[in-house]
């Protein structure tokens, strides 16, 4: 177009230059002159132009590519009570919205001279950190009817824990502390002069130190980490020593399948020293020193309705004392599918465990024993089991099961033999210890397969009664013992549950079945003659108060309400009817 518009220009400027030199001949025009209306006019447009069709083609980076979202899901079910209706939107009686304190003071006292007290006081910084303190007192200072030996006992813990909030993770600081106070006074009765009684010094004192740093990242492959030691001592010049680092990975493996979930992997490093200055035969001291590394990795997935976790456990450990090595692989598996939707669960699966048996542990479970325990681990070889849960009716849920499993080395407490007839506190010139009267308990260790059933069901019978129970029946199959020793075939509870913006209560019913112990033929050492059977016992128990305000509040306990005489372990009678009252207050710093 522009090399038309020169050549007509150059044209142009040629016929002028022609007509300045040429006199032009004036010639009559005949033509008429007439007026031409333009109709229209071109206007171009974008669509007469010639087009490149051509698509850019944009290469994402691996990074930059979006991933296939999965998750596994492990839940009961839970019914739905949404039924839409017709008519008048109706309000929600929703209650009043109770206000939650971060410190509170509880006080009581009751019968059998018991006095209890606790606190907790919280402080949150400008500088998103925590401060939390804890105590907790209880106690009764008075006998036990029919007891010839002091049977009161206490219980104090304290604890100080300091939280700091980061920017890439959080961490925890906690010390906690315990004392723990109690007597052997389990004698067998009419079998001891009083003379004899008086010069047994029945009393134990157990103390517990600890410290534990807990670290939880928020956006890393280690999750969190807890590093604990404790120490734990008693009056006999007893002591333990425990190390446990625990540490949790959350490990991305999508680079095998982009289908796949993260893998999670528990490890474990325990490291168990500790000592007795004799056993209960002789003054050999007993010492023990076992280190144990655990691995657990774990995975989660789903697959045609079915919840599928896929584990295995592996564990080494180390007994220098008894110079024991073991390389155990155990498997942790778990299946679950939903037979009717919102309504019946079937799960199964089996898994196997090491456990760490400390001094600590066996105080706990039974207070009673004999600073002259042999320590050791015990293996479950495997635990299979199969169940079903759900929902009924949307107030009834439950739950069924039974497992079969193989222990080794379970422990099971059985009583000492008396070094004593009766008449005497001495043995060989030696004065004999408070609990070397048959008046305590020592370990032994047997393989042990379990066949077990459990039954659990739930009511919400309205929205302020919850009713639950549960029954569990445990067939014990021994290698070498006799029985099971104090080890219950039938266990049952019931709970109830009551709440209104006032009072508030609750009931505890706990059935334990028969137990079996020994009976010596002589003082020690003696052979068993016989086997002693603890009766079943039933403990009722009530627990409620009621709210004056949101800060002050009374309660009120019952124990023992139907003033049961039975015996937890053998010839360790229990406190009758118990009562306690006291009062709460909870504030704001």
């Amino acid at each position: 177009m522009k090399k038309g518009l020169i050549i007509f220009l150059i044209f142009f400027a040629l016929i002028g230059t022609k007509a300045q030199q040429t006199k032009p001949v004036v010639a009559k025009d005949t033509v008429k002159t007439e007026v031409v209306e333009v109709i229209t006019t071109y206007n171009p447009e974008i669509a007469d132009a010639n087009k490149i069709h051509k698509n850019p083609v944009i290469k994402l980076s691996d990074k930059s590519k979006k991933k296939k979202l999965t998750y596994n899901i492990f839940s009961a079910p839970v019914a739905s009570t949404f039924i839409p209706k017709s008519g008048v939107v109706k309000g929600i009686d929703v209650g009043v919205k109770e206000r939650i304190y971060d410190n509170y003071i509880a006080a009581g006292f009751g019968n059998f001279t018991s006095p209890y007290f606790e606190a907790y006081l919280h402080n949150y910084t400008r500088f998103e950190s925590e401060i939390g303190v804890s105590l907790k007192y209880q106690a009764s200072l008075a006998n036990i009817e029919n007891t010839d030996l002091d049977s009161d006992f206490s219980n104090l813990l304290a604890s100080v824990s300091y939280e700091q909030e980061e920017r890439y993770f959080d961490w925890k600081f906690i010390l906690n502390t315990e004392l723990n106070n109690y007597n052997w006074y389990g004698l067998q009765e009419n079998s001891f002069a009083p003379s004899t009684i008086q010069n047994i010094e029945e009393n134990q004192a157990y103390k517990f130190f600890n410290a534990t740093g807990e670290i939880d990242f928020l956006d890393s492959y280690i999750d969190k980490s807890v590093l604990s030691l404790s120490y734990f001592m008693d009056d006999y010049n007893s002591s333990e020593f425990f190390i446990n680092l625990n540490t949790n990975f959350d490990l991305p493996i999508d680079f095998i399948s982009r289908s796949l979930n993260n893998l999670q992997l528990k490890t474990s490093l325990e490291l168990l020293n500790g000592e007795f200055k004799s056993n209960y035969t002789s003054d050999t001291a007993l010492k023990y020193s076992i280190f144990t590394a655990k691995v657990n990795p774990e995975y989660n997935t789903t697959f045609s309705g079915f919840s599928i976790k896929l584990g295995a456990k592996l564990f080494g450990s180390f007994d220098a004392e008894n110079n024991v090595n073991n390389v155990l692989v155990y498997p942790d598996v778990k299946i679950q599918k939903s037979i009717i939707s919102e309504t019946l669960n079937a799960y199964v699966g089996v898994f196997g465990d090491f456990k760490t048996n400390t001094y600590k542990k066996f105080t706990e479970e039974n207070p009673y024993v004999s600073p002259t325990l042999f320590i050791t681990q015990t293996a479950e070889k495997y635990n299979a089991f199969l169940g079903f849960n759900g929902v009924i009716n949307n107030d009834l849920s439950f739950n069924i099961s039974a497992s079969y499993k193989e222990e080794q080395d379970k422990a099971l407490f059985i009583r000492n033999n008396s070094k004593s007839d009766g008449t005497n506190n001495f043995i060989n010139g030696v004065v004999l210890q408070g609990f070397e009267y048959g008046n305590s308990f020592n370990l032994v260790y047997d393989d042990v397969k379990t066949t077990s059933f459990l039954a659990e069901l739930e009511y919400d019978l309205t929205k302020r009664i919850t009713l639950s129970t549960n029954v569990q029946f445990d067939n014990y199959t021994m290698t070498s013992q006799f029985e099971a020793w104090n080890l219950p075939t039938i266990q049952a509870a019931f709970i109830g549950k009551y709440n209104n913006n006032k009072w508030y209560a609750t009931t505890n019913i706990f059935y334990i079945g028969d137990r079996k112990d020994v009976i010596y033929e002589s003082t020690s050492p003696s052979a068993v003659s016989a086997i002693q059977t603890l009766d079943a016992f039933v403990d009722v128990n009530l627990n409620g108060g009621y709210h004056f305000n949101d800060k002050f509040s009374a309660f009120l306990r019952f124990n023992n309400i139907l003033n049961s005489d039975y015996q937890r372990f053998a010839n360790f009678n229990v406190q009758g009817f118990q009562v306690l009252g006291g009062v709460t207050y909870k504030f704001d710093f």
